[in-house]
């Protein structure tokens, strides 16, 4: 879901928390102090009365320190999701909201800075705006379990991005990409980033004693590809193949998915 018309408080809170502090404070000296000091004596009875008002101006600047407490919150809930995922099936339960978020978490903590979509334009889906080195990235977030991301939503998505100049595009699914749209998007600074891609992601940014404890789990057990639940290892009963092993889905008979070993 594209956002609009973002506000500057949308903007902070979804920064990091000290930008609201430093912002704050660094309007509040220049009107309070730098201001007044910048204004002549023999100035005009118009710039006199602005630096006359400066400094009550910039009481107001204050107000913007509100946005830290938020952004502090908005954060730590995003760690504690990001944190707290375990494999594709876990991620594939979240809503299309939470699911926004721990995107944007995961590439932050790989050191971009992340914000919320605010064109007035057709935004094709954007969600999110990834700046880092000098680049911009927009994101389009599908919370998909089941369907497939078509060749018209990356196509959709490389119109905007063309439109906007971005210097790329992200399109990141809990489900799978079609033949097609991986087709189109071949040669073009599209990333697709499909299920089991984004469950590997979001292991390898996880912190904490729980996040390394996850990764080993990880390395240990195999994904369903088709539905993201784990999948077990057994044995063949009957038929050619009796006696020998492969890699069943542990919600079988409702997922038949089966692999080699």
């Amino acid at each position: 879901m594209g956002r609009r018309n973002g506000s500057m408080l949308d903007d902070l809170t979804g920064a990091r928390w000290w930008v609201s502090v430093v912002l704050a404070v660094g309007l509040f000296l220049f009107l309070k102090f730098i201001v007044p000091a910048l204004i002549p004596a023999n100035a005009s009875f118009g710039i006199q009365a602005v630096g006359r008002a400066a400094p009550q101006i910039a009481w107001f600047c204050l107000v913007l320190l509100i946005a830290a407490p938020l952004a502090a919150y908005r954060q730590w809930r995003g760690r504690q999701l990001l944190n707290s995922q375990t494999d594709l099936a876990s991620i594939r339960s979240l809503s299309w909201r939470r699911f926004e978020t721990l995107v944007g978490e995961a590439y932050r903590r790989q050191g971009y800075v992340v914000s919320g979509n605010a064109s007035d334009g057709p935004d094709g889906g954007v969600d999110l705006l990834l700046k880092k080195d000098g680049s911009t990235l927009l994101v389009q977030c599908k919370q998909w379990k089941t369907w497939r991301v078509g060749v018209k939503v990356v196509r959709e998505v490389f119109g905007v991005m063309t439109d906007r100049h971005a210097d790329g595009a992200v399109i990141v699914t809990s489900g799978r990409f079609t033949p097609e749209a991986r087709s189109f998007a071949a040669g073009k600074p599209i990333e697709l980033v499909e299920g089991q891609q984004l469950a590997e992601l979001v292991l390898s940014v996880q912190d904490g004693p729980a996040a390394t404890a996850s990764r080993a789990g990880a390395a240990s057990r195999k994904t369903c590809p088709k539905c993201g639940a784990n999948m077990v290892l057994r044995t063949a009963q009957h038929g050619a193949h009796a006696g020998q092993q492969f890699w069943g889905c542990s919600r079988f008979p409702a997922c038949k998915q089966i692999e080699q070993t």
